[in-house]
């Protein structure tokens, strides 16, 4: 029903940028939040961004002043600016969409399928 597709991973050297996308489509009736967590291996997954439909932002102190995210209501897309990286920022970044169906009542959480982002050192 709702697809959530994830571009712009790579690999940097520290101190590089990358921005990160994400395109929702599908039966999508509306989308509250979006937002990014990220996934290094042996860690918990960790939210990194969010932003709510009228643009307001959190995120996590660790990347607070690095990292910017936004979104384009009439695309269905976020994305994630990424500056100043560090060997730290290093794991998989995974979009999500919390969003309400055209079909169904009720909000879901849909994700996408993650996108590798590796910084050297």
């Amino acid at each position: 029903q709702v697809q959530l597709v994830e571009s712009g991973g790579g690999l940097v050297q520290a101190g590089g940028s990358l921005r990160l996308s994400c395109a929702a489509s599908g039966s999508i009736f509306s989308i509250n939040a979006m937002g990014w967590y990220r996934q290094a291996p042996g860690k918990q997954r960790e939210l990194v961004a969010t932003i709510t439909s009228d643009g307001s932002t959190k995120y996590s102190d660790s990347v607070k002043g690095r990292f910017t995210i936004s979104r384009d209501n009439a695309k269905n897309t976020v994305s994630l600016q990424v500056d100043s990286l560090k060997p730290e920022d290093t794991a998989v970044y995974y979009c999500y969409a919390n969003l309400r169906l055209l079909s169904s009542v009720g909000t879901y959480q849909y994700w996408g399928q993650g996108t590798q982002v590796t910084v050297s050192s």
